[in-house]
């Protein structure tokens, strides 16, 4: 069995001391990532710079010692490989032409074509193989068909994913479409990084907590079961997480129903709760809420021990219950990281 703490609370291990690492830690909270966007130009040029993009996802690691790093990526790159138009406009977020019709899906490239324009992001992960400390996991990532169709079909990110609810209620055909071949492409674009290096992944369904019911179980639940089954046949061994953020009720099962090695859960979700109904099933990683990197206090030290002690009795990793936000102090990371592993 691996010695890296991520791999083996990832195959059902209690630890003492639970691994940590945060969602979106290298991003804008750090000064060096800044100075290092700077130096790429623009967010895309960044993503696509296997140099840089490596040295953005090393950044955290050389700064607080994680025991994991996640690939710096973005969830889009999938639908731009998959020949949609992508920009970011400054303030406001991602933009993308849409995709509503058959026609436009008529207009999309074939899953085998997204290497062409994904090769750089697999060279990245190469570089992080080499560079990572020994002790430390490489996780690579995708969003989850759901949520990257949400971006496709609206065109940019929505309150409600309305555009999307509307599409697969008028138009199932063209909908299901859309979500197959996003399925299919991101089995391809995850095993690409397994292959280039990656020790696990995680499958990002943002938006999950939009949908309910049957709709649920068929457009979130069933596409991760299929991508977690693939990966799996693929490269026997290979741990995934799954993060359908918001799901409530949905989290419990969701491990078994997937095959998923770890569930992430978001910071709403009560810790009785689911050491009840999820961490009975493996392995949960969560869920301080990231509004306590930007105020801190005792407030932040007493919560983090909360969870830490709620999860002390079964395999858990400890991560915020969203991505650490821009005004974070980094400060605050330090302390949550020297309270998680106090003695």
């Amino acid at each position: 069995m691996s010695q890296k703490k991520l791999l083996r609370a990832l195959a059902g291990e209690t630890l003492e001391t639970p691994p940590i690492w945060m969602m979106r830690q290298a991003g804008r909270y750090l000064p060096e990532y800044r100075a290092t966007r700077e130096k790429a130009g623009d967010f895309l040029s960044l993503c696509y710079n296997p140099e840089l993009a490596a040295e953005v996802t090393l950044q955290p690691i050389r700064r607080y010692d994680f025991d994991a790093a996640i690939l710096f990526a973005d969830i889009l790159l999938v639908p731009q490989a998959l020949g949609a138009d992508l920009w970011f406009v400054t303030g406001e977020g991602p933009r993308l032409s849409t995709i509503t019709s058959q026609r436009d899906l008529d207009a999309l490239k074939p899953v085998d074509d997204i290497h062409d324009t994904l090769g750089p992001i697999y060279e990245t992960v190469q570089i992080l193989s080499r560079e990572l400390p020994s002790d430390t996991t490489l996780i690579g990532f995708a969003g989850a068909p759901w949520t990257v169709a949400t971006y496709m079909i609206a065109g940019k990110g929505t309150p409600d994913q309305g555009p999307a609810h509307l599409l697969r209620q008028e138009d199932t055909q063209v909908f299901e479409a859309l979500l197959d071949l996003i399925t299919e492409a991101t089995i391809e674009y995850l095993s690409r990084q397994i292959s280039a290096g990656a020790e696990c992944v995680k499958l990002f369904d943002s938006w999950a907590g939009s949908l309910s019911g049957e709709a649920f179980d068929k457009y979130a639940l069933a596409p991760a079961a299929r991508i977690i089954a693939e990966l799996k046949a693929r490269h026997p061994g290979i741990p995934v997480i799954a993060f359908p953020r918001e799901a409530g009720p949905k989290y419990e099962g969701f491990a078994k129903a997937t095959g998923a090695d770890c569930v992430a859960l978001d910071n709403s979700v009560d810790l009785d709760w689911a050491v009840e109904r999820v961490q009975r099933d493996g392995c949960v990683q969560g869920n301080l809420a990231s509004s306590h990197m930007v105020t801190g206090g005792q407030a932040l030290v007493d919560e983090t021990r909360a969870i830490v002690d709620a999860f002390s009795g079964g395999p858990h990793i400890f991560n915020l219950g969203h991505g650490i936000t821009p005004d974070a102090d980094p400060d605050n990371v330090q302390i949550m990281i020297d309270t998680v592993r106090a003695k």
